[in-house]
Order: C-alpha cells, then structure tokens, then sequence
C-alpha cells in the first residue's frame, strides 16, 4: 500500500510540475537569453482570444474562423474546413488532390488547402507560433491582415505583415526563390490606395535561412509590431531584422493560418500530393499573441 501511495504521490508530483511549466512557459514570448525587447517598464501579456495552445479535439471556433471568411483560395487550391483539424496538440492543415476538378466563381479547382482566420483582431503587439511546414508545392504560412471592407476613408486599404510564408517543394527556378524551402520569408504590404489618399504602395521584406528544410523541424516564428513604422522579426528566439513598412501599419489586423497555391510555384507534373498524409500537413503546435502592458514582469 505504501508503494502504491508513494508512486501516486510521484504522478501527483510530475502532473502538477508538468501546468506548472506550462503556465510558466506562457508568462511571456519564446525569446532566448537577452533576446527580449520589451521595455524594462512594462512586460507581456497573453492575449487569449488570438491565443490557442490546441490541446482540444476540436477547432475552437469562438477564436478561429475555418471557411475563409469570404475568400474560397487562390486557384487551383480550395480552401475546405475538412481539411483542418485539431490532434495531438496541433492545429493540422492537410493539403490534398481533389477526386475531381471543382468549377467556382469561374476558375478551376484541383487541389484541397485550409484557412484559419482569427475572429478578433488587434494592433500592436507580439505574435508568435510554433510550426512545422508541409512538404508540398502549397504554402505553409502565418500572417496578419487588416479587414478593408469594415473601414473607411483612407483607411479602406491593405496593410499585410507575413511572418513565415514558405513552401515545401519548389517548381518554380527564378532565383528569388531558391531557398523558399528553407528560409522564413516575411514581408510588409501596402496596397489598395483608395483614390486621394496620400500613402506609399509596395512592399519591404525579411528573411534568413532556418537551419533546414521547412519542413524537416518546428521552428518559432515571430513578430513585434512594435509601432506604425516598425516591425522586428524573430526566429526561434533570436532577433533577426527590423523592418519599416511602405505605409503607416496603425490598422488593426487578424491573424492567418493558411495553406493555399500560388501562381508563382504551379502545380507540378505530377500533381504534387504523393507523399504521405504526415508530410502533405502542416503543422501549428501553438499560436499566442501579446500585447505590451505597463509593470516589470
């Protein structure tokens, strides 16, 4: 009897040490040693609703939008909510070729992509997830983007902040894209000027190499939206660039999880979907968003 109590004692133990390192872990951004930008006035807070750390059976959809929002994917991959689920941890988005082509709003569909969009939105802060990308032709992505049609005035325009946007296969040979396989490549947009208004179209951009294939491992992918004019990325805690946007980024944005086609990596001969389902998915293990509050941690 006492064997038995000591042994739950240990579960106990382990159980309670194991929350106790998740709360930790969640008390501020994956940053390594001497990393961290916040000011020393102020520290971190989670934002929950831009927050998931998947550990359900089921896509929680008061935080996530699943059938795009309006946006069914860029010919030739379709954006479908039966190709997302939450398991084991993640939030999986598996690509795949569809039994028969799809006609809709008058373009042709072969393949099968995923969408995950945030219900809420915000503006600056830090956003950050853990991802292991597919090993596809179709992207692998994590991003922010404003909702134009809630605005108006000359705020009715797109401000776009890519943080990871990558591929598993590349079958496109310009030499920009060389290393979109291994490379998180991030990006600033501003477009759709309304007529009148006086901001810059265009975009500026980041990246680095991240030790591999994208899809080999998980990697931290991250953003401070640090003010209008600033943005500062970061890969695997490490502080990689700061970037100043094309135009004023003062819009609120939602983020986005995708997995869609691109006219610039088509479709290859072989239609692209011959690996297993593990390697045609992508992978988010987390998502957490956070907003600077005034206290030392």
């Amino acid at each position: 009897m006492k064997s038995i109590l000591n042994k739950l004692k240990i579960t106990l133990l382990t159980s309670c040490l194991f929350a106790a390192g998740s709360v930790i872990a969640q008390k501020s951004p994956h940053f390594n040693d001497g990393e961290d930008p916040k000011p020393t006035t102020q520290k971190w807070k989670l934002v929950k609703n831009m927050s998931d750390e998947f550990e359900g059976k089921k896509v929680d959809e008061k935080k996530w939008q699943i059938s795009g929002q309006g946006w069914i994917g860029r010919a030739p991959g379709l954006f479908q909510s039966e190709n997302i689920k939450v398991e084991d941890g993640g939030l999986k988005i598996t690509t795949r070729l569809l039994p028969q082509p799809v006609t809709k709003q008058g373009k042709e569909y072969t393949h099968g992509g995923g969408y995950v969009g945030s219900v809420n939105g915000m503006t600056y802060g830090y956003y950050e997830c853990e991802m292991k990308a597919n090993k596809t032709f179709m992207s692998s992505t994590f991003w922010l983007i404003n909702e134009s049609k809630e605005l108006e005035g000359c705020d009715k325009r797109t401000t776009e902040l890519d943080i990871q946007e990558s591929v598993g296969q590349i079958t496109n040979d310009a030499e920009w894209m060389k290393n979109f396989d291994q490379s998180m490549n991030s990006n600033t947009h501003s477009r759709n000027i309304p007529e009148g208004c006086d901001y810059e179209k265009g975009s500026n951009k980041s990246g680095a190499l991240v030790g591999g294939k994208v899809y080999d491992d998980y990697h931290v992918y991250g953003v401070w939206w640090k003010s209008k004019d600033e943005v500062q990325f970061f890969l695997d805690g490490n502080f990689l660039a700061k970037v100043t946007p094309p135009a004023d980024y003062d819009i609120e944005m939602y983020l986005r999880m995708v997995v869609e086609t691109y006219n610039w990596n088509p479709v290859p001969e072989d239609g692209g979907m011959n690996g297993t389902e593990a390697e045609r998915t992508t992978t988010y293990n987390w998502v957490r968003s956070w907003e600077l509050v005034d206290g030392k941690k």
